[in-house]
């Protein structure tokens, strides 16, 4: 697979927003830049996500990235929570769409298995394997910065193996039909 494309990764959040970026080169994969858009300043959660817009739409005209992969909202307890989360998901996404960039959505477990080799790899050893596999020495004000940079490496993965591209439930998947698929592969999740 010879490949030139720059890949942005988007850990979406209402308090803080996490971007990675790489570019794949061939089969490289070469850390760009990272780091937070800072939202706990704002009270009105409207403004929340005009400011999410606004700043992955800054991020996408400075990198101009060829795909944006997202981390999907995990199943949570609180229904309040988990829909903020979508509507900021929702915001970086549809920054995204305007400028017809492809989205790829990939569960956390899926990242933190893809980057670590554990599903339940905590914060911090997701950050220090991203250092590890770009080679590159950084110390993040947040984790939310290399748990997006995991996000991009996750989707250049899933690029890489064809056997994890066409396998079932645990490939990223394009926005459309992401919700059937999850609800598909856990029906005894969703009531």
């Amino acid at each position: 697979m010879h490949t030139d494309k720059i890949i942005l990764g988007i850990d979406p959040g209402t308090r803080i927003l996490g971007f990675g970026v790489i570019h794949v080169l061939g089969k490289e994969a070469r850390y760009v830049d990272m780091g937070v858009v800072n939202l706990k300043k704002i009270d009105d959660h409207f403004v929340t996500l005009k400011t999410i817009y606004q700043e992955v739409s800054g991020i996408i005209r400075k990198y101009n990235p060829d795909e944006m992969a997202v981390e999907s909202p995990f199943y949570g307890k609180n229904p309040q929570v988990m829909l903020k989360l979508g509507r900021a998901q929702g915001a970086a996404i549809a920054a995204a769409l305007e400028r017809c960039i492809p989205i790829y959505e990939y569960a956390p477990r899926s990242i933190k298995l893809a980057v670590t080799g554990k599903g339940a790899a905590s914060k911090e050893q997701v950050a220090m394997m991203a250092q590890r596999l770009l080679g590159v020495d950084f110390a993040p004000e947040y984790l939310d910065a290399t748990d997006a940079l995991a996000i991009a490496l996750c989707h250049y993965y899933h690029m890489q193996n064809p056997i994890l591209a066409s396998g079932g439930g645990k490939k990223g998947k394009k926005m459309s039909g992401s919700w059937e698929q999850f609800v598909e592969s856990n029906p005894g999740r969703v009531k």
